[in-house]
């Protein structure tokens, strides 16, 4: 047996769990996918596409409607256009695009500081550059970041930071007063910022999302990447992009080129139709989610699980300390396989978890039918 590139990976905890709900027939609140339909029009336009036979390779820097309703689109909402030919690369899904964006830049023996808890595809990513995740807790009850914790782990090997708003699993965002920060901690530094913003589009209470794109001094040192599967419900076709200056999107281009070349040529038609089309789609998306996590916080408090706040994304973090000791894991393999309703443990998601710390993450991107029948389950706790 060769000697194995990533010790600590084995199947991810999405796929465990979803194999035991399947298994079990529990309801997957789990992995975070939309058990809706996509919208019409992009179901409509990729069909157009293929049939017009848009079926070979695209352009390995994505078509040029693409990047354009990109650029228009960015422009819109943060008041910033990329360049459509220099700074704008679609991918195939913000994984790739993570992968890419570490690999252009990070160079053997390197560190890269990641905020825990933090997305499982970060730190494999980082291995195979060579170089080493340095894992900064967030706050356990809150999620907010320590950035004196981040400013006193730089050191002249830090090649990278990484930082996800609105933060998967919590929901929690970063602000202006963290952006501004952030700024200032990179400011005469060799570092580069990846700004993971895949649910960019669902955000909560009025609030507004602080892309790196609205802040000049980040826009120049960031790779900000997008989700085009997290915004239109289909995470299955596998399409995101990542918006760099110039210098950082060659880098990143290169690496791409390589990886997987292009991206769904027929999907990329679709997208840049549903943009131009439907702007509404992406504008309307907070609210249509602020219905779905209000109904299910309301449910959820005639339960044992005690909902923590929710300021964006589609995931809601429970705390079932009155419900079990049992760790995270082997509760949430409990909640599946005794009671019917998968969760995803936190654990995974940190290099080290804090201690006796008793939350799972649900996901409420379902339908009504779907999250009534996981109630009904979870009122029997």
């Amino acid at each position: 047996m060769p000697q194995t590139k990533l010790p600590k990976v084995g199947t991810t905890i999405f796929t465990v769990m979803s194999q035991l709900a399947a298994e079990h027939g529990a309801i997957n609140l789990g992995q975070g996918f939309p058990d809706f339909p996509v919208p019409q029009r992009l179901v409509d336009e990729l069909d157009k596409a293929m049939r017009a036979g848009h079926n070979q390779y695209s352009m390995m820097t994505g078509i040029p409607a693409l990047r354009r309703a990109i650029a228009d689109k960015t422009e819109r909402v943060y008041g910033v256009r990329p360049d459509e030919n220099a700074e704008i690369t679609v991918t195939s899904g913000a994984t790739e695009a993570i992968f890419n964006a570490i690999h252009a830049v990070v160079r053997e023996g390197e560190e890269v500081i990641v905020l825990d808890p933090c997305y499982d595809c970060y730190e494999p990513a980082i291995d195979l550059a060579g170089a080493r995740a340095v894992h900064i807790p967030l706050d356990p009850v809150t999620f907010a970041p320590d950035w004196n914790q981040v400013r006193a782990a730089i050191t002249p090997k830090t090649r990278m930071l990484m930082i996800n708003s609105p933060h998967n699993p919590s929901g929690a965002m970063l602000g202006v007063d963290d952006m501004n920060t952030v700024a200032d901690i990179l400011r005469d530094t060799g570092i580069w910022l990846l700004s993971d913003e895949v649910y960019e589009h669902i955000v909560f209470d009025g609030a507004r999302h602080e892309s790196a794109l609205r802040y000049p001094e980040l826009r120049e040192r960031a790779f900000v990447i997008s989700s085009f599967g997290k915004t239109y419900h289909c995470t299955g076709w596998k399409v995101g992009y990542c918006i760099a200056p110039p210098a950082l999107s060659a880098e990143f281009r290169k690496v791409h080129q390589y990886n997987v070349f292009c991206t769904f040529h027929p999907a990329q038609h679709a997208f840049a139709a549903m943009i131009d089309a439907e702007p509404e789609h992406y504008e309307q998306l907070g609210a249509f989610y602020a219905a779905k996590r209000d109904r299910f916080r309301e449910q959820l408090l005639q339960t044992k699980l005690k909902p923590l706040p929710v300021p964006g994304g589609y995931f809601q973090l429970v705390d079932y300390s009155a419900v079990s000791d049992l760790d995270d894991v082997e509760f949430c393999r409990w909640l599946t396989i005794e009671k019917g309703v998968t969760a995803i443990p936190l654990s995974p998601f940190y290099e080290t978890p804090p201690a006796g710390q008793r939350l799972a993450r649900l996901c409420f991107a379902k339908n009504d039918a779907t999250m009534d029948a996981a109630i009904e389950r979870l009122m029997r706790l």
